[in-house]
């Protein structure tokens, strides 16, 4: 491939590119995403393209290997374009039957579509499920239509002629200043207006300047950048390029986390094609501009997706943060100014540019703009990545396009923001989702995790996994954020083994305003977050553990026990295979029905799992209810 030149050089690559891709009637696009890709994905596209070429219909039908589709609950995922057909859960045995239905409309694929549990009827048409009707998929979109790992079909789809448009039509003045009236907010935790931070490093001395991807999504539960990169690399690409030369920036970084190896490799391969097309390097375009990129890979430490201590890992040192009077956009990498935003950040950058910024703001709120994309996981029924406006409603992400809580159970609260986020109650459902709502309530945006939790949750529980996780992935600079997390896990597993004491919760709730006010990064000032949202809307579950050495969700193994209902125990000996400790024997009503030996148990719930649904013989009680 000859190097593009100028603008025009890339229109016609563009009209080539689509006219060989519209050659084809049919594309099959097969989610590749690492979902999928664990359930098989790849062997189903091999398998699709030997089937292809044994049929000999290769001049009508195309397989693409695509970025993650987003419904990860009934993947593997594919999709007939142009016609919009989906299948959920096709294994390479079902291949056939696809084709069939793909050549002649008569395969026996109807068990592969989405059944819509309301309506009760089978949907084929990708556009009417509802965990898709109700996004506005903006970032997302490409993923269905490209091969995440070419180019080609990235600039046939549009790619770079924001690029374009900018180098040719926009000075880096006017690049910038759409970005600020767009009212772009940062997407990667604290939603800080990126035309800003863009302007305060374009103002400050020093030279070089530098951009840089924070890829480093550490959030249990969030892979919303983990897929961009995967699935659009050079959407997210091509917005690095843009705000480069909006900033004055010759290099730019792309720091990926050592647990994303598919988002690394897209991204290396994303920047070796974009060099090899005169889309990276010197005298892009034609333009007098040139920019290059390189990967840093993160070396797995939660507290390295803190601005300073990202720019500290990207030197060689340990990543640990600085303090916050010194600014990053005056004094980052090497002491030069630097602009940090996350993947979702720089993937909005084109779309800005193309669409203008009265688009971007006709999405979302007032003041927070555009769409957002989050990982909707847990006790819901539809998980995967979901992209809606600003300003949407809890209850609309949770039970519109998540189709509610499974198995009949009862909502209780969904965590918002990572670990250093907060647990929003059932109460606020109806509350807007954007960045200053969910301040407001105690919880945050963050990067977008969202964390369903039905009613066997337990909230001193959930409290202490997400402290225990921030306890173990602090960096230690600071006393508030180092001791204070570990004083606030050593209260929380007091109270859960049922040894808690009345002051705990004061006490708690000091620790938490200390380390808010004290802590050098914003790890340690958010990091009471769940311990203070679960006290002030579940502060009742607290009181219980203390008082009543109860866990009404029956998680909390010191304060539970496990019994058998003499009259619904059928005597089918499940529960004493399933038991690892021995503590199952026959005994109550004439030694002809289980029972649990308690002294023996080990609480591991396998008793629990084993005894079929029809029975319901083994139930958790509380500890103090057991007469020993």
């Amino acid at each position: 491939m000859s190097r593009i030149a100028t603008p025009g050089d890339l229109v016609k690559l563009r009209d080539r590119l689509n006219a060989k891709r519209n050659a084809k009637a049919t594309w099959l696009a097969v989610c590749a995403g690492t979902g999928c890709r664990a359930c098989g994905a790849m062997a189903l596209a091999d398998k699709f393209e030997e089937e292809i070429e044994k049929r000999g219909i290769g001049d009508k039908v195309g397989v693409r290997r695509t970025g993650c589709h987003g419904l990860c609950e009934r993947g593997p995922m594919v999709m007939v374009q142009p016609a919009g057909e989906s299948y959920f859960g096709i294994h390479p045995e079902n291949v056939p039957a696809v084709l069939d239905q793909v050549e002649t409309g008569k395969g026996d694929v109807e068990q592969f579509r989405y059944l819509d549990e309301e309506g009760g009827k089978r949907v084929s048409k990708l556009s009417d499920v509802p965990f898709y009707k109700h996004q506005n998929r903006v970032l997302l979109e490409n993923n269905l239509w490209g091969d995440a790992s070419s180019i080609e079909d990235y600039i046939a789809l549009g790619g770079y002629s924001a690029l374009a448009k900018a180098l040719t039509e926009m000075t880096p003045d006017a690049v910038l200043n759409e970005v600020k009236e767009a009212k772009l907010r940062g997407r990667g935790g604290g939603g800080f207006l990126a035309g800003r931070k863009w302007e305060s490093v374009r103002k400050a001395e020093g030279e070089p300047k530098y951009v840089i991807v924070n890829a480093d999504e550490g959030d249990p539960g969030a892979f919303m950048d983990g897929s961009l990169l995967e699935g659009t690399p050079h959407s997210v690409l091509e917005g690095l390029i843009l705000g480069a030369y909006a900033i004055g920036a010759a290099e730019g970084f792309i720091y990926v986390r050592q647990e994303y190896p598919l988002a690394r490799k897209h991204a290396q391969l994303a920047i070796d094609q974009a060099r090899e097309y005169g889309l990276l390097g010197e005298d892009i375009l034609g333009s007098n501009f040139s920019f290059d990129v390189k990967i840093h890979r993160g070396a797995g430490a939660f507290v390295s997706g803190e601005s300073s201590a990202l720019m500290s890992a990207i030197e060689g040192h340990v990543g640990e943060p600085r303090p916050k009077y010194v600014h990053t956009s005056e004094k980052g990498v090497w002491g030069k100014p630097s602009c940090l935003n996350n993947v979702e950040t720089w993937a909005n950058v084109p779309h800005i540019i193309n669409k203008g910024a009265a688009w971007f703001k006709g999405m979302g709120t007032a003041e927070s703009t555009g769409t957002k994309i989050f990982s909707l996981v847990g006790k819901v029924k539809n998980t995967g990545l979901v992209e809606v406006p600003m300003g949407i409603t809890l209850r609309d992400i949770i039970f519109k396009i998540g189709g509610g809580v499974p198995a009949g159970k009862q909502f209780k609260a969904v965590q918002t923001g990572g670990p250093s986020g907060g647990v929003v109650p059932e109460a606020l459902l109806d509350l807007p989702v954007d960045f200053d709502e969910l301040t407001k309530v105690g919880s945050m945006m963050g990067s977008g995790g969202m964390i369903v939790m039905d009613t066997n949750t337990c909230m001193v529980d959930t409290a202490r996994y997400y402290i225990r996780f921030l306890a173990h992935e602090s960096c230690g600079k600071c006393v508030p954020c180092r001791e204070g997390t570990r004083q606030m896990l050593n209260i929380l597993d007091r109270i859960a083994s049922g040894e808690g004491r009345e002051d705990d919760l004061g006490l708690l709730e000091e620790l938490a305003e200390f380390m808010q006010a004290a802590s050098l990064c914003a790890l340690g000032q958010s990091a009471p977050n769940p311990v203070a949202s679960t006290l002030k809307y579940f502060r009742d579950e607290y009181e219980e553990h203390i008082r009543e050495k109860r866990c009404r969700a029956g998680v909390c193994t010191a304060l539970i026990a496990y019994e058998i209902d003499q009259s619904k125990c059928k005597s089918c000996g499940a529960c004493q295979r399933a038991c690892p400790a021995g503590a199952i024997d026959k005994g109550g009503k004439d030694g002809k029905v289980f029972t649990v030996v308690q002294e023996k148990c080990i609480k591991c719930g396998a008793c629990f799992s084993a005894c079929p649904d029809k029975f319901n013989a083994v139930t958790k009680v509380p500890a103090l209810s057991i007469k020993r």
